[in-house]
């Protein structure tokens, strides 16, 4: 278990059957490859919900809402649109480079990786985005050191609400709805 998932479970038990995946369909079908440490999170704790706020989503999630895979198709159409008429944030700027989504929060703000050319994706760091605005952020922490990060209160967002995390911490694991 990685180092960052290792003090997640510390900090918020997770659900006693962990999620199996076949992870090189869901690459195929995604056409990319998937960091690693994701791959752990999704295997331990499934799509989930943080706080009350964050979701994680998941390829083949049990609620269709939080599927990574459709999520992945949206977005990227979303910001093809997007691009038409605001400027790409500027870590998007080297030829190649993209965003895959990984977690939504209930406020409507898309946190992603930022997926550049000849980079392992277990170098991925996390970009966030406001729901109605051209606000980016750039975290350079993989997604599980990001959620850790945020849950310990060592990470601060400007673009995340002001109520994440929370005091007591919730979770729950995604079921079909």
């Amino acid at each position: 278990m990685n180092p960052c998932l290792a003090r997640l479970v510390e900090l918020i038990p997770p659900p006693a059957e962990p999620r199996e995946k076949d992870w090189a369909a869901v690459e195929r079908t995604l056409g990319i490859p998937l960091p690693p440490d994701y791959k752990e999170l999704i295997h331990t704790y499934g799509g989930s919900n943080w706080d009350d706020y964050l979701y994680l989503l998941e390829p083949g999630c049990p609620n269709d809402d939080y599927d990574l895979i459709e999520w992945e198709d949206q977005q990227t159409e979303a910001l093809e649109r997007l691009w038409e008429v605001e400027k790409k944030p500027e870590e998007l700027e080297e030829v190649g480079t993209r965003l895959a989504p990984w977690a939504t929060t209930d406020n409507g703000e898309c946190l992603y990786w930022l997926v550049r050319p000849n980079t392992d994706p277990a170098e991925w760091t996390v970009m966030v985005n406001e729901a109605r605005g051209e606000r980016w952020e750039h975290h350079h922490a993989t997604a599980t050191r990001f959620l850790v990060d945020v849950l310990n209160g060592d990470l601060s967002s400007s673009i995340l609400s002001s109520l994440f995390p929370l005091h007591v911490r919730k979770f729950r694991q995604l079921r079909p709805v």
